[in-house]
Parts: structure tokens; C-alpha cells; sequence
């Protein structure tokens, strides 16, 4: 690779996570957890303290109910741990292309909870399945989950779910849709729990059914981060009973409002139309999408 070229993609990545966005900042956020967990090891493994990091027992969420009361706190903090340079690398690699789908179509913020809720999902998934299933009966008291792979699915089920027919240009295969790439991604989970890692394909499983829900009632127009953000502006207004009183608006100040917003509107079309749906911040696409509303 040419010097040039190895600065370009350098420049590339620190303008990335320089960026202060929902995607670079959970990529962040992995790496630099993975990278503190690889100099504990370190020491551990000197020491002989133990065959597992201690921020591995600490942190990865297990599968028993018990020791899971002892620390709650884990199925929020499993999603973001990894002790393996190849599974960090390939689930920030699905993140990184899959979380830009996913904004193309969604907010900063809808990422940020598809990404937290279906690692939830996930590790509900795994703690339900070791306790259930009776072939799990000898592993459940030391098995444990971790990694962002039910997280990172469900942002790309989603994505897909939304827009089945995005197309991608993979590598050997060239146009494949979006929808072939998740059904594959499903169904090798599926038939892997039986190859080892059972635990792990099965929180993929969790993340990726929320990430298809998810998508289902966005396209039915229900957002859960968006009821959750109407319940609040009506507490709001009800305590604030002096803007909850209005007196209604003259029609002078009526036709300058609406005059404001079709401008507003034409501005953001114009946007669209030069740099593409994507280029739109968090705040152009709530007012483009509360005036189609209307």
C-alpha cells in the first residue's frame, strides 16, 4: 500500500471517531474497553490469578439466575465486551456498515436504543435458554455471554427489515439485497447452536428479532422512543399551564409560520436533492418528518 494511501485512510478513521455521532462513540467505546481488558489480562495471566479476566467475570453477563442477582448490572455491560481481536474486529466491521444503513433511514438516537435494547434482547435470550433447555443443564451454573453481536444484529436486521431491497456490492458476489444477507445471517446462527458457542448465536438470535420488530413498527409508524418523548412534553404542559393556555393565533401570525416552514422545507429538499438523506441532522429529519405528518 502506498504512503499516500495509508494517510488517506488514517485521516479516514480520525476524522470518524473525532466525530461526535452514536456510531463512532459505541465503536469507541468497544475498543477502548477491549484494550483495557487486553493489559488486566495481561497482569491476570503474570500473576496466575485466573484462566478468565477478571473483567470477564465481572462484567460478562452469565447465564445463571443467581449469580446474575449478584450482578445486575452485566446484561447492560456484556454488550460492550470482548476479549478477542477477531471478534472485536468483525462485529465493529458490522457495526460500522451497518449502523450507516441504518441512519440513512433512522436517528442518532434510534441507533443508540436498537443497539442497547437488543443487546438486551439478547442477553434475555441466552438467560431464558440455559434455563430452559434441559441440554444446558451442566453448563448453565458457569456459562456466561459477552460481545456487541446481538446489538450490531439488530441494527442490521432492522435496517434490512425497513429496506429489504437495499442493495449491497459484496465482495466476490457483487449486487446481493438486503433482505438475503439478513435471512443468511439468521439462519447460520440457527443451525450453529448446535456447533459450539450456543449461547453466543443464540443472544444473536434475541438481538435480531427485536431488530425485525423494531423495524415492523417503525414502518407502522409506532415508535417507542417517540411515546415515551410525547408522554414527556405533555407533562410539560401540564405543569406548565401559562404555554398549555394559549390564546389561538391571529391569522397574520398563522400565515408567517407557515411561511417560515415551507422555506424551512425547501431548504432541506434542496439539501436532499444535492447530498442525499443521509447529510440531514437529527433536528431536519424530526421537522421533516412532523410537517409530512400534517
Amino acid at each position: 500500500m502506498r504512503p499516500f494511501q495509508q494517510a488517506n485512510i488514517l485521516e479516514g478513521f480520525k476524522s470518524f471517531f473525532l466525530q461526535k455521532t452514536v456510531l463512532s462513540r459505541l465503536m469507541l467505546i468497544n475498543i477502548v474497553i477491549w484494550l483495557i481488558c487486553l493489559f488486566i489480562s495481561v497482569f491476570t495471566w503474570l500473576f496466575n490469578i485466573s484462566d478468565i479476566s477478571f473483567v470477564t467475570k465481572l462484567f460478562a453477563v452469565p447465564s445463571d439466575i443467581v449469580t446474575l442477582s449478584e450482578k445486575p448490572w452485566s446484561i447492560f455491560t456484556y454488550m460492550f465486551l470482548q476479549e478477542q481481536f477477531g471478534h472485536l474486529f468483525f462485529n465493529m466491521l458490522m457495526l460500522y456498515y451497518g449502523g450507516k444503513i441504518f441512519l440513512q433511514y433512522f436517528s442518532q438516537k434510534q441507533l443508540f436504543w436498537t443497539y442497547i435494547v437488543g443487546g438486551l434482547a439478547g442477553a434475555l435470550f441466552f438467560i431464558l435458554a440455559f434455563n430452559a433447555f434441559p441440554v444446558f443443564e451442566n453448563m448453565k451454573g458457569h456459562a456466561v455471554a459477552l460481545g456487541a453481536s446481538a446489538s450490531v444484529l439488530s441494527i442490521l436486521i432492522a435496517a434490512a427489515t425497513y429496506r429489504p431491497d437495499y442493495t449491497l456490492n459484496l465482495f466476490l458476489l457483487g449486487p446481493v439485497k438486503m433482505k438475503w444477507v439478513a435471512i443468511v445471517f439468521v439462519i447460520i446462527d440457527f443451525l450453529s447452536i448446535t456447533k459450539g458457542n450456543s449461547g453466543g448465536h443464540i443472544a444473536h438470535l434475541g438481538g435480531a428479532l427485536w431488530g425485525f420488530l423494531y423495524a415492523l413498527m417503525l414502518k407502522n409508524n409506532f415508535d417507542l422512543h417517540k411515546l415515551f418523548k410525547k408522554r414527556a412534553k405533555i407533562r410539560v404542559k401540564t405543569v406548565n399551564s401559562e404555554n398549555y393556555h394559549q390564546r389561538p393565533k391571529t391569522d397574520e401570525q398563522y400565515n408567517a409560520e407557515r411561511a417560515m416552514n415551507q422555506e424551512e422545507i425547501d431548504r432541506i429538499l434542496e439539501k436532499i436533492a444535492k447530498n442525499g438523506y443521509a447529510s440531514l441532522n437529527d433536528k431536519e429529519k424530526e421537522f421533516l418528518f412532523r410537517q409530512s405528518k400534517k
